[in-house]
């Protein structure tokens, strides 16, 4: 009897027809190796055993290549996965379109059934980015056993895993299942790696190196274990303005060198607390740039779709309403973390996160509670001027940088005067005497 072609519910996963057929198309005669896809299909265990036990092939391939694993693996079966792997189903075997039963349930989100397929060593479906010629391999290629994730866990909102490479902690994102069923999951990484591969600035988080040529990809970044600036404010609250502003000239720098990057300016659109992390020196680096866009040729960017990859708390309006929009939105979400700094909770705490742009959109600004000292030295217009509703009126961070430096220098004055001994100050007496050798000493601090 001549192969057949059997339409079952669920088709390869990298079949580019299945969901043009819908019509079964089998011969009249049916035999017991057609009968044990439908029964794998069904997930009728006991007429999958009366097969085999009459001779059925176990690895019985229909015109497509497809075999009863496949099917049993497209439709979630794991008890029927089971048995035919036990009944010495090939695990890796491949249909014409070069899709595993492993690739076909993790398209299907099967997740019992990849776990089960795994176990009984199954390959790993072939990166997107795979590669047939060793010379195209990329420089940053790393070997995916050199990584130890036996004490991993969660960081940056659970995007990233800490894991130990070549005997340092590194930052490790993975694509996971999505490899296979999310093309935009897929081109979002691709573009991030290609994004990073760019950026080298002490403000920014570094790139080490990523895997693409086996799967789970992933992406290695330096790991900070003082974690993020949410989690930071969190324990701390308020800031005081010398602090703020010390780690406002972080992120401030780290955004400059992407908005002037050449000869694409970088514009990252998902600036929040949790996306800028700490390093050991107290220092800020801006991370994460899953969603973020580059600048081409066009001095704008629109997109025909709302975002929903991002905190809305700091999204800037134009972005919310699918407007155009250029660089000036992480000067918004910038403003926004600097007076989250300075008040000690994140904008509109009262307000539920997708009605906060909203708010934005009505050109409502989180209120300023704290001391108007706590502003001092033009710290308030700068904020007000950076989340402006007109985006002209929002400075770049080149003049950004600028203002925060004076208001640094200000505010760094003040504190020496506060942090010098009474006895020093001038026209102070001790004990009943004049020192005039302090006065000497600091009549040049004026």
């Amino acid at each position: 009897m001549a192969q057949s072609r059997s339409t079952l519910c669920k088709q390869s996963s990298l079949n580019p027809d299945r969901h043009e057929r819908d019509e079964l198309s089998i011969s009249e005669g049916i035999d017991s190796r057609v009968r044990l896809m439908y029964a794998s299909n069904e997930g009728d265990l006991d007429g999958i055993k009366e097969l085999l036990d009459a001779g059925a092939d176990v690895n019985y391939k229909d015109i497509d290549g497809r075999t009863p694993l496949h099917v049993a693996a497209c439709q979630g079966r794991a008890d029927v996965v089971a048995l035919l792997l036990d009944r010495g189903a090939d695990v890796n075997a491949q249909d014409i379109w070069g899709s595993t039963p492993l690739a076909d349930g993790i398209y299907y989100k099967n997740h019992e059934v990849v776990k089960l397929l795994e176990s009984h060593g199954a390959n790993p479906p072939v990166a997107p980015m795979h590669v047939n010629n060793a010379r195209l391999v990329p420089e940053y290629e790393i070997d995916p056993r050199e990584f130890d994730f036996s004490n991993s866990v969660d960081i940056t909102k659970g995007t990233f895993r800490i894991a130990l490479w070549r005997g340092i902690k590194v930052a490790v994102k993975k694509l996971r299942d999505e490899v296979v069923s999310d093309e935009e999951k897929v081109k979002a990484f691709t573009d991030e790696l290609a994004l990073l591969q760019k950026i080298r600035h002490p403000n920014v988080v570094q790139f080490l190196g990523a895997v693409t040529q086996s799967s789970p990809m992933m992406i290695v970044t330096e790991y900070l274990p003082k974690g993020d600036l949410c989690l930071y404010l969190k324990r701390r609250g308020p800031l005081k303005p010398a602090l703020a502003v010390k780690y406002a000239l972080d992120i401030a720098r780290g955004l400059n060198y992407l908005h002037n990057h050449k000869p694409e300016a970088i514009i990252h659109r998902d600036l929040e607390p949790s996306n800028i992390l700490r390093d050991d020196s107290g220092h800020l680096k801006v991370a994460d740039f899953g969603v973020s866009k580059l600048l081409k040729f066009a001095k704008t960017v629109i997109e025909n779709r709302p975002v929903t990859d991002t905190s809305w708390r700091y999204v800037a309006p134009e972005l919310f309403k699918n407007e155009e929009y250029d660089t000036k939105i992480d000067v918004f979400s910038f403003a926004l973390i600097l007076q989250e700094m300075i008040e000690g909770c994140p904008p509109f705490p009262e307000k539920q996160e997708i009605d906060v742009p909203k708010a934005y959109v009505a050109n409502e600004r989180p209120p300023f509670r704290a001391a108007p000292k706590l502003y001092a030295h033009g710290l308030r217009e700068l904020i007000e001027e950076s989340w402006s509703e007109e985006t002209l009126l929002r400075p770049t961070f080149g003049q950004i940088i600028h203002r925060l430096e004076i208001i640094n220098d200000r505010l760094a004055h003040r504190n020496c005067w506060k942090l010098l001994p009474l006895q020093c100050l001038p026209g102070l007496k001790k004990k009943g005497r004049s020192d005039p050798s302090s006065r000497s000493s600091c009549s040049t601090i004026q």
